[in-house]
């Protein structure tokens, strides 16, 4: 890689760590004696399968496509022109790629659809493979999955997730360090949020700020989300469109930054903000989310089954008059948002040392809403202490 293209990434991760992950992958496709996985992905945000692969990411709805063999390098599908036009992504950033294919299709020409999925049927059949494994089909789409499977009748399809989950979920040295970097770079942002959030904003204009700043501390992909209201309304966090309202004295403000961080790692952080001062009802609720979150990190040890501790928060929540989680409060994080395993009841993974959790307990009621969100990761011991530097606590502004 020459200086000028060394210039143009944000920060690439290293060939040692994609030759690690690409060894482990290997190794275990030759125990299920599988030739080939077939891989895609839309987004940063829930599609880290491509990234992990290739450390190029999937972007804006545009699906890109990894074929990964048993043993030789990489074939990529990306939307681009016909042959010879563009081959998608230069070949310098492909590293473990030998083959880089284009076509002009989108999901939202729907005749163009299944032109990824002729184009890996194609690559499929090249290299005979008859055995393939499919990582994450919900994140295929239907007319590509139809299209692969219809165009390889001799083959055997086979669900390979959670051949990968397994690797992917434990996270190398290196891929920690990224961890911490996202972990430090939202620290930041919250506290110069501090300085922003004031009676008169509308929360857009305050979001907006956000994600200006955690860009320009190198965050990668921008998910910031925020809600205000007034004392005696609970006050969750909103998604752009209903960010319309503006923020008031003696008000609650709800931050989340859960953006990634340079080269792609993703940690989340959240925080309460208060226009005057921090009324007791809301800072003797948020002090029982913190004993929630307490009672996770108690039981985030290897071998734990993820089960027993969302249990465990249920019951904590039961306990002292609240309403059980019925989604999601805790789950490990990556190159996607959320990634498994994920702490409820339905999660067969088990947790092992050097995953990264997030834990964000809620405590809700019809007069408030209010939660705490910081990372950790799993230590031989148990939990490690909390990755974000920042208060726990809802600051008064």
């Amino acid at each position: 890689m020459t200086p000028e293209q060394k210039e143009v990434l944000t920060l690439a991760i290293s060939d040692a760590e994609l030759e690690r992950r690409w060894n482990a992958v290997r190794t275990r496709m030759k125990e299920e004696k599988i030739d080939a996985l077939v891989m895609q992905d839309t987004n940063e945000w829930l599609g880290g399968y491509v990234k992990w692969f290739s450390d190029i990411p999937a972007r804006n709805g545009y699906p890109m496509t990894v074929i990964f063999f048993v043993d030789e390098p990489m074939t990529t599908i990306t939307c681009g022109g016909k042959p010879p036009g563009d081959l998608g992504p230069p070949a310098w950033t492909m590293r473990g790629v030998n083959n880089r294919l284009t076509a002009p299709y989108f999901p939202s020409l729907n005749y163009s659809n299944t032109y990824d999925a002729e184009l890996t049927v194609q690559t499929l059949k090249n290299k005979k493979a008859g055995r393939v494994g499919i990582m994450g089909k919900g994140r295929i789409s239907i007319a590509f999955y139809e299209h692969l499977v219809k165009g390889m009748p001799g083959a055997t399809f086979v669900d390979a997730t959670d051949l990968v989950d397994e690797i992917k979920a434990v996270k190398s040295s290196e891929e920690i360090g990224l961890i911490k970097k996202a972990c430090a770079l939202q620290d930041e942002a919250m506290e110069w949020a501090k300085t922003i959030i004031k009676p008169g904003r509308k929360d857009f204009e305050i979001v907006a700020d956000v994600v200006h700043k955690v860009t320009m501390l190198g965050s990668e992909e921008q998910l910031v989300i925020a809600g205000s209201g007034p004392l005696g309304k609970p006050t969750p966090m909103q998604k752009r469109h209903f960010q319309g309202r503006t923020l008031k004295e003696n008000e609650s403000f709800t931050l989340m930054i859960e953006v990634n961080g340079p080269g792609g790692m993703y940690a989340e952080l959240g925080r309460i903000f208060f226009t005057g001062k921090v009324p007791s009802e809301l800072s003797d609720a948020y002090e029982l989310c913190r004993e929630a979150q307490q009672v996770t990190l108690n039981l985030l040890k290897p071998g734990a089954n993820p089960k027993d501790i969302w249990d465990a928060n249920n019951a904590f929540l039961v306990k002292h008059g609240m309403l059980p989680e019925t989604r999601l409060y805790a789950h490990g994080q990556g190159y996607d948002l959320v990634e498994r395993p994920a702490i409820r009841d339905d999660e067969p993974m088990k947790l092992k040392a050097n995953m990264n959790i997030t834990v964000h307990p809620t405590i809700g009621s019809d007069r408030l809403w209010v939660w705490v969100c910081d990372n950790y990761l799993i230590t031989e011991s148990g939990a490690s202490p909390c990755l974000h530097k920042i208060s726990q606590k809802i600051f008064s502004v």
